[in-house]
Order: structure tokens, then C-alpha cells, then sequence
């Protein structure tokens, strides 16, 4: 009786563990796309990256991180060293 009490919580803690990586990947899913919204409307000359000024006007906190961002020192950041800044900073 205590064996199979066992296995059953076993079973449960197994199937919340994966109800909730599901949840965290839904929950990535969805500020990834929000960024890339975000980037994309920031984005006002469309080439893919974003200088100082264009942070300024349409992603004022990336504006405020850019030069640690921008760890190239190219003078723009792409989305995708956005999302390796805030995965870093988490």
C-alpha cells in the first residue's frame, strides 16, 4: 500500500513538473514574440537592427542597457543580442 501511494505521487510530481515546462515555454514563447513586435515596429528603417535613437523612441529600456547590449560596439543591436542580454540578466 505504501509502494503504490508512492509510485502515484511519483506520477503527479512527474506530470506537474511537465504541465509546468509547458507553462515556462508557453510563457517564452510569448515575451519572444512580443519582442520581436516590438523590435520590429522599433525597427524603423527595417534593416534588422536598431541604432541608439531608434531604442529611444520605440524600446526605451533597451535604450537604456544599449551599450552593454551592443557588446560589438557596431553602433546597433540586433533582436537576437536583445534576447541574449535579457536571458543573461534573468
Amino acid at each position: 500500500m505504501k509502494i503504490r501511494t508512492f509510485l502515484m505521487a511519483g506520477l503527479l510530481l512527474a506530470g506537474s513538473t511537465t504541465l509546468a515546462g509547458s507553462t515556462t515555454l508557453a510563457v517564452a514563447a510569448t515575451q519572444s514574440a512580443r519582442l520581436a513586435q516590438r523590435f520590429s515596429q522599433a525597427d524603423t528603417n527595417h534593416d534588422g537592427k536598431l541604432t541608439l535613437q531608434e531604442a529611444q523612441a520605440g524600446m526605451p529600456m533597451v535604450a537604456k542597457h544599449f551599450s552593454e547590449i551592443d557588446t560589438q560596439g557596431t553602433g546597433s543591436i540586433t533582436q537576437a543580442q536583445i534576447e541574449s542580454f535579457v536571458a543573461a540578466h534573468r
